[in-house]
Parts: C-alpha cells; sequence; structure tokens
C-alpha cells in the first residue's frame, strides 16, 4: 500500500536500484570516471602499525603510529592501569594479536597513566 508520503516513485527506485547493482554485487566502486569514486588516502597519511614491536630496527613503528593504533582501540578511561588490564581492554576491543601480544610482553608490575607513557614503552621494549 502507497502512503504517498515517499521521496521517491517507484519508477525512481527501481532505477536507483539497478544503478547500485553492479557495485552491490561487485563490492568494489564500478564509476567509470575517477572523480566519481573514493577519494585514496593521502602520502602523509600515518601508517597503521602492523606487526610485532621489534626494538632497534628499520622496521621499527614509529611513536606515532603505535599512538594512534593504541588511541583506536583505547579509550581515556583505560588509564592508569597495568600491561594485563590494558591487554584485556585490547582484546575485547578486537585489536590485533601483535598489539596485544606487545602489551602483555611488557615486564613486570609498570601502570602507565596515559598513552603516551604505553606507546613510548612499546616502541622502546
Amino acid at each position: 500500500m502507497q502512503r504517498g508520503s515517499d521521496r521517491l516513485s517507484f519508477h525512481r527506485d527501481d532505477e536507483m536500484k539497478h544503478e547500485m547493482q553492479g557495485m552491490l554485487r561487485s563490492g568494489h566502486p564500478t564509476r567509470a570516471v575517477d572523480w566519481r569514486g573514493p577519494e585514496p588516502p593521502a602520502d602523509d597519511d600515518p601508517e597503521l602499525w602492523r606487526g610485532p614491536v621489534v626494538p632497534a630496527t628499520s622496521s621499527e613503528p614509529s611513536l606515532e603510529s603505535v599512538r594512534l593504533e593504541l588511541a583506536r582501540f583505547l579509550g581515556r578511561g583505560a588509564f592508569p592501569a597495568g600491561p594485563d588490564e590494558l591487554a584485556g581492554r585490547l582484546r575485547r576491543g578486537n585489536a590485533p594479536d601483535e598489539l596485544v601480544e606487545g602489551v602483555q610482553e611488557l615486564a613486570g608490575p609498570a601502570r602507565f597513566n596515559n598513552l603516551e607513557a604505553l606507546a613510548e614503552a612499546l616502541t622502546h621494549a
């Protein structure tokens, strides 16, 4: 039953479904012209941290990338906390396993007061 309050007519609705059909089936943009597609990431966007933190190598992730990745999964209310508590929060937030393992491997009963201290401990471990 049509109420007449639809923004578009059913003809336009069918036309829009037909236009979107290719994108929905393929899973990626199907535009012929680049300017209509999504914008790619910028050159100066920080790389996300993937992989374990390794000490003193050229492939060591930067402090900025580790801090960014931690901030994605930990909120302000997570601190102060120890490595076990933080690893549990990261696991519940579906953080990458490498990040959770890096936090778990931090030695001793240390407590971190903020994200900066945790990121520094991970990059200098």
